[in-house]
C-alpha cells in the first residue's frame, strides 16, 4: 500500500531512521512539475557530534533543526548547492538525517533540464545533485513533511542489505558508521 509517512516515522533513534528512510520515495510538488526519487543513501546526525550543524547550539541557520520531527533542514553550503535533511527529534532536540542519494523515479525531463545533465546515474547521485535536480532550496527550510509540497511515501520496496560506513567528507567522529546505502542499489550513491 503506498502513503505518506506520518510523523512518528520520523520520530526514533536517528541512526534508525536514516536507515529506515532507505527506499522511501521523496515526492516535490513544484509549480513545473512533480519531482520524486528512491532515497538510497543518508547520513546521520546526532547532537553530540561534532559534525552535526547544532551540536554548539541553534543559530539562525540551524533553527530547523530544532523543530518538531518530520520537518525539512535545507540549508547552504560551499557556497554553491543545497542539502536536504530530515528532523528526527521531539522540539528543541536539533538530530537529522542528510539524504545523500536518489534512484530518479518521476520528473526525469525535469531533473534533466534542473541538473543540465542526461545521464540518470548523474542526476541525484549527491546531496547538492538531488536538491538541484528536485528544485529543492532554502524555500523549503522549515516545511513540514506531512504536507503536500514535499513528503515522503512508503510503496513498500524492500531495500534488502544496508551498508554502514563513515560519513562522506567529515574529519571528525570517522568510527561512527552513520552513512548508509542498500547493497543492491550501490550505482546510485555519491561515492562508493
Amino acid at each position: 500500500m503506498i502513503g505518506k509517512l506520518e510523523r512518528d516515522f520520523y520520530l526514533r533513534d536517528t541512526a534508525d531512521a536514516a536507515m529506515a528512510v532507505l527506499g522511501r520515495v521523496l515526492v516535490h510538488n513544484t509549480c513545473e512539475g512533480v519531482t520524486s526519487g528512491r532515497i538510497v543513501e543518508s547520513e546521520a546526525y546526532l547532537r553530540d557530534d561534532p559534525a552535526c550543524h547544532a551540536c554548539r547550539g541553534m543559530t539562525a541557520r540551524n533553527r530547523a533543526m530544532f523543530g518538531e520531527p518530520g520537518r525539512a533542514y535545507v540549508y547552504f553550503t560551499y557556497g554553491n548547492h543545497y542539502c536536504l535533511n530530515f528532523v528526527t527529534q521531539p522540539a528543541g532536540i536539533a538530530e537529522a538525517i542528510l539524504v545523500r542519494a536518489l534512484e530518479p523515479l518521476d520528473g526525469i525531463e525535469l531533473m534533466r533540464r534542473n541538473r543540465g545533465r542526461t545521464r540518470l546515474v548523474d542526476l541525484c547521485s549527491g546531496p547538492g545533485k538531488l536538491t538541484q535536480a528536485l528544485g529543492i532550496d532554502l524555500s523549503l527550510n522549515g516545511e513540514d513533511l506531512l504536507g503536500d509540497r514535499l513528503y515522503l511515501l512508503d510503496d513498500g520496496g524492500d531495500v534488502g542489505d544496508v551498508i554502514a560506513r563513515p560519513r562522506v567528507g567529515i574529519k571528525e567522529a570517522t568510527d561512527r558508521l552513520w552513512r548508509f546505502y542498500p547493497a543492491p542499489q550501490a550505482q546510485w550513491v555519491s561515492r562508493r
